[in-house]
């Protein structure tokens, strides 16, 4: 049976490749999008999430706008990383796919009360806003939740967004406390594993190369979203954030690393949004957390082309 999935987005780039590789895979069944302020604001994530299924030739995966701002902050967005629309590098058409009238939050909600307890997995590869708030509303759906999977957080690599801290947890501190407090299992890919998943000229002339529509389009995103993290880290490529959650749902032998505790820091002067990841278990706290640090490269993007060249 094909793993019952939410994806949890604020496309982004990254996410719409790691949304497209979850639409090719088989093996997994997309139940819907929700969409949350992050890379861009709200209704900018939320039409471009709906351009992403469209392209896909997906029309059937309802997409719902979820939080237009933190649990308790002023929104931080990423327009320098991503571009103005969240998505540039190629202009797609406006989407026919609706927008469904109900919240992303009572779709997370509904949704877990409906299938079986212990079906569907949450991938969050945004700010946590949208699944604490489902947590705070609806405390029941808490146990029925199969798993988390979500891109943020950083030990090793430190921090994207301030020196200690990842985008995705600095957003909502307080949500991403939240979720990891919730005792749901978790896996955390964070920086430390994500910056190994570089893209190459190669891979993005394959991508181009593809009869599709979908190829191409993921070429033109990755050679937009390449110059940020070439200017700032001096790197030959991309990395591919999100779309090492679906990944690790298709491949988790392609990555390593260690159930650990994480606690999320709100009050550092410094260190705001900082996951206090305690990779030498050093602090006796239970772990939470399987914390992803290494993953094989190759077999990565070999599964990346795979399934993105099905894809009309």
């Amino acid at each position: 049976m094909a793993r019952k999935i939410i994806i949890d987005t604020d496309p982004g780039q990254d996410d719409a490749v790691a949304i497209l590789l979850a639409l090719a895979s088989p093996e997994l069944q997309v139940l819907g999008l929700t969409a949350v302020a992050g890379n861009v604001p709200l209704p900018l994530t939320a039409l471009n999430a709906r351009k992403i299924v469209e392209l896909a030739g997906r029309p059937d995966i309802p997409v719902f706008a979820g939080c237009d701002r933190p649990l308790s902050r002023k929104l931080v967005t990423a327009e320098n990383v991503h571009g103005q629309t969240g998505l540039d590098g190629i202009e797609l058409p406006e989407p026919t796919v609706p927008l469904q009238a109900r919240h992303g939050v009572d779709f997370i909600i509904d949704t877990l009360r409906r299938e079986p307890a212990g079906t569907v997995t949450l991938v969050p590869i945004g700010p946590l806003t949208n699944i604490a708030q489902a947590f705070r509303q609806a405390p029941d759906i808490i146990a029925r939740v199969q798993e988390i999977v979500l891109m943020g957080g950083a030990y090793f690599e430190v921090g994207n967004v301030t020196p200690a801290a990842e985008f995705n947890i600095f957003v909502d501190p307080e949500a991403a406390a939240a979720v990891f407090a919730a005792g749901v299992p978790l896996v955390v890919m964070p920086l430390d594993a994500t910056h190994q998943a570089l893209t190459s000229r190669d891979w993005i002339e394959g991508m181009r190369a593809l009869p599709g529509r979908c190829g191409p389009a993921i070429a033109s995103w990755i050679d937009f979203f390449e110059r940020f993290d070439k200017e700032k880290y001096g790197s030959h490529g991309a990395p591919l954030h999100d779309p090492c959650t679906i990944a690790w749902l298709l491949r988790p032998d392609l990555f390593r690393g260690r159930e650990i505790n994480v606690e999320i820091e709100t009050e550092g002067r410094f260190t705001t949004g900082m996951t206090v990841a305690d990779w030498w278990r050093v602090t006796g706290r239970p772990a939470n957390a399987l914390f992803i640090r290494d993953l094989d490269r190759g077999g990565v993007f070999d599964l990346l082309s795979e399934r993105l060249a099905r894809l009309p």
